[in-house]
């Protein structure tokens, strides 16, 4: 690759340092995409211990790159984005990765195609963490920055997607434990 290349993708990957997410941090500021994917990415380096049979490296590169398509679309919250938000997202990311140098094409391709398809531990665990980082950070948030929907999502979402680990199941659940008792304070 190219000098000009690797400066090149950085620069569409910057983008996602002003693009805002749904969440805030705990003190009220717009939380940006790129927090939130170092977060996940975070997440899963720590967890190189409690599943040592995974590529944990494996895993990180897919945290890092998740949310590359919103370079281009933004940030649309899981429960307000459609079929078609998702088929415009994945269909720029896809022009942007096959503009790219062979190898990076390659990797990322490699990468994306493994994510979506949700077959391998690697795949669900970096989806699990996907989905239970927006739910620490909500917690973390103060709850009156929460959209009303949220009460009740935040009691049941992810449940289904760590179902895989008995590990990421004790973690779902003591998160719930911390989402209760958030909502419990606030009355």
């Amino acid at each position: 690759m190219k000098a000009r290349e690797y400066l090149d993708i950085l620069h569409v990957a910057e983008r996602l340092k002003d693009t805002p997410r749904h969440c805030t941090t705990t003190n009220r500021r717009t939380e940006s995409v790129a927090e939130h994917s170092w977060r996940i990415s975070l997440m899963a380096f720590l967890l190189r211990h409690e599943f040592p049979d995974l590529d944990i490296d494996k895993v990180v590169d897919m945290c890092l790159i998740h949310d590359l398509g919103e370079c281009f679309t933004g940030d649309i919250p899981t429960f307000v984005k459609t079929d078609n938000d998702r088929d415009i997202e994945d269909n720029l990311l896809n022009q942007w990765v096959q503009s790219l140098p062979i190898e990076v094409s390659k990797d990322f391709a490699a990468l994306y195609e493994e994510m979506e398809a949700q077959e391998t531990k690697e795949a669900k665990l970096y989806k699990a963490l996907d989905k239970l980082e927006a739910l620490i950070q909500h917690n973390e948030s103060p709850i009156d920055t929460w959209s009303e929907n949220e009460y009740e999502l935040n009691k049941t979402y992810a449940f289904d997607t760590v179902a895989f680990s008995d590990w990421l199941t004790e973690l779902r659940k003591a998160i719930l434990d911390d989402t209760l008792s958030k909502i419990n304070e606030d009355k």
